[in-house]
């Protein structure tokens, strides 16, 4: 069964590491990080705080975005190509499919979550007194190894990112010792931001097993919100909403996932809130994570498992 569900996760990943949109999105992602450090150089005492902030927001957004896209996108593309009929006529059973396409796409935005927090973690490095040389020389040469691997084993193109994303995350936590702080926020939100996406790939999985890719991405990215807003919708006065809007948005709330758990204070990240521990609340915050993406999955096996494709 793992076997199984393994071949099709790494299919999965190459067919979603040649898409156009990811390509753009990690693109823009670059653009932003650039510009984060324009931003910093005019801020007199903060610039680390600037691009470590902006960095860390830029990752968390634009993940968000692929998993939303991915998730909408991949089940259908099978169905329309009519490539998943052959499949699902060997050995393999939907579920196995589906959790195989689930964690294909968690394979895709672990590297591009971390190709883009080391990236960061290179800018802050610079800044922190690197060397914008060294830390350009080391991106653009790991870049153009990359570049020539690929060219003369094509057969392991899709495979390289991975080791290259992993590369700048090494390098850039690092090279960015002389800002500690930062790099513990940039580490942290990292670790954050993938399980928070786990859970977007999961809804997004859950709505694309009976739904079509626009609304499967209008309920996923309507869920991410409400579950980014469930404390302020928990809270919600009755005295300006009325009692029925303040019922609905608490249940609302209470169904949803809290994604706010994956944005946590700057002083909890930096170890300044002393009375929690960041690698403790890391922790609890995958479980949490964990536990919400295998309720999803087993709620979309369901759901595909009595699918009728005619």
């Amino acid at each position: 069964m793992l076997a199984r569900v393994l071949v099709i996760a790494l299919n999965t990943y190459r067919e979603a590491v040649r898409a156009r949109i990811l390509h753009g999105l990690f693109a823009l992602a670059l653009a932003t990080t650039g510009y984060s450090l324009v931003v910093g150089a005019y801020t007199a005492k903060n610039q680390l705080r600037v691009v470590s902030d902006l960095g860390a927001a830029a990752v968390s957004l634009y993940a968000i975005i692929v998993a939303v896209v991915l998730g909408a996108t991949s089940l259908y593309r099978e169905l329309e190509l009519k490539t998943l009929f052959p499949i699902l006529a060997r050995p393999v059973s939907r579920t196995e499919y589906l959790a195989g396409k689930y964690f294909g796409t968690l394979l895709l935005l672990l590297v591009f979550v971390a190709a883009n927090t080391g990236v960061v973690l290179l800018a802050t490095a610079a800044i922190a007194g690197r060397g914008l040389s060294t830390v350009l020389g080391l991106a653009l040469g790991s870049a153009a190894a990359l570049g020539a691997v690929g060219y003369f084993e094509r057969r392991s193109i899709t495979y390289l990112p991975m080791a290259w994303a992993a590369f700048l995350t090494v390098a850039g936590a690092g090279l960015s010792s002389g800002a500690p702080d930062d790099r513990r926020v940039l580490l942290g939100l990292g670790v954050l931001t993938m399980c928070e996406v786990g859970i977007v790939a999961g809804v997004a999985t859950l709505f694309s097993s009976f739904s079509s890719p626009f609304l499967t991405a209008v309920f996923t990215f309507g869920l991410f919100l409400i579950g980014r807003s469930a404390d302020t919708l928990a809270r919600l006065p009755v005295r300006v909403f009325g009692q029925f809007l303040h019922d609905l948005c608490a249940g609302l709330s209470k169904v949803a996932p809290n994604l706010m758990l994956y944005v946590p204070p700057r002083s909890l990240l930096t170890g300044e809130a002393s009375a929690v521990p960041l690698w403790s609340y890391v922790g609890s915050a995958a479980l949490h994570a964990a536990s919400w993406s295998l309720l999803l999955l087993a709620l979309a096996s369901m759901i595909f498992r009595r699918r009728d494709f005619i």
